[in-house]
């Protein structure tokens, strides 16, 4: 029998079409010291479903999925119909993927238990940020964050698997649905983006090895609440407006800081006299994109210290957030410690 060693076909005639997802994270599974195919699969779960939820956001003017669902989550905000869909479809992927044993939701009250045994991982989520943007057609996302239980396999979930500080995480990432839908995710190893191919239903990488700049020209920040502000906050944007940055504010989280952390920029979310605490959710969203910005060598505090050294004392628990570029940030931080100094020098 005959035999000849294969070659690449001529890219004129096949141009190759790149590395999907699911080989990308099998080439890295060695990565996990500690994983034996469990973490790979909650990350195939969660890309399957955000390919439907891609779909439904789609659609959703056509199938009349848009809007208010009529109901408030445990924030006070009102669901919209999308969010009641995505999380649906999230936790129900993660329940049949089989390593999840529990799932904390920005749309539930409590922690889901997903009743089984066997599961490993704990998955905090935000199914659908910036949800409200969807009817006038703005860019919206999914944050999610990954942790290893603490507690013995097969014993009920306790308080301790649930709440630990970020710098636990094992994995983290969001889903950006805009003008292309893209999956960008971290195992603790830099951050790769993969952009969804609809006609091959297949995330293919295109952002490998995602760093951030050390700098930037753009500030995101709604100053519409600028009188409310911290004295060393609103010093800061004056400087950002002596400089003549940018001001780039979408109103989705996801969005905004997908944006800095390709140009460079810093997003601000920060306490204010009317929210002292923040207003930004730290398990199921601070905490995800701050071990993403911190592995493309970005930086993330609260205005004082490092988000993912925060202790979580509540499920739902608040937090201010400064993130993106870290010389930006760290200026930042700067302006606001000062500003406490001179008041505590009084």
């Amino acid at each position: 029998m005959k035999t000849k060693l294969y070659k690449p076909s001529d890219s004129s005639i096949a141009y190759s079409v790149g590395t999907t997802l699911d080989r990308f994270i099998k080439i890295k599974q060695n990565e996990f010291s500690f994983a034996s195919g469990e973490l790979s699969q909650i990350l195939r779960d969660i890309a399957l479903a955000a390919k439907i939820v891609n779909r439904e956001t789609n659609r959703a003017g056509l199938a009349n999925i848009g809007g208010a669902f009529g109901q408030t989550n445990v924030q006070g905000e009102e669901q919209q119909k999308l969010d009641v869909i995505a999380n649906i479809r999230f936790t129900r992927a993660l329940t049949k993927g089989g390593e999840v044993c529990a799932v904390v939701s920005e749309e539930d009250d409590e922690v889901i238990d997903l009743q089984n045994g066997s599961g490993k991982y704990v998955v905090a989520i935000d199914p659908l940020d910036g949800s409200s943007n969807i009817d006038v057609n703005i860019s919206i996302g999914t944050i999610f964050s990954i942790y290893r239980r603490v507690t013995p396999v097969g014993s009920p979930i306790q308080p301790e698997d649930i709440m630990q500080p970020g710098n636990q995480q094992v994995a983290a990432g969001y889903v950006l649905y805009g003008s292309s839908t893209m999956l960008v995710y971290t195992t603790g190893h830099g951050v790769n983006g993969f952009t969804y191919e609809p006609s091959l239903g297949e995330f293919f990488l295109s952002h490998p090895n995602m760093c951030a700049p050390k700098g930037g020209d753009i500030y995101s920040i709604n100053e519409g609440t600028s009188n409310l502000f911290e004295p060393g906050l609103k010093k800061y944007i004056e400087l950002c407006k002596e400089r003549q940055f940018s001001a780039r504010y979408i109103g989705s989280l996801v969005a905004d800081f997908h944006r800095n952390l390709l140009k460079g920029g810093i997003y601000i979310y920060p306490a204010t006299s009317k929210s002292p605490k923040g207003k930004l959710r730290l398990l199921y969203e601070a905490n995800a994109l701050a071990f993403i910005a911190e592995q493309a060598g970005g930086m993330a505090t609260d205005g004082y210290g490092r988000i993912l050294d925060i202790k979580p004392t509540s499920l739902h628990q608040r937090t201010p957030l400064y993130i993106g570029s870290p010389d930006m940030v760290v200026e930042a931080e700067n302006f606001l410690k000062a500003s406490l100094e001179k008041v505590a020098e009084k």
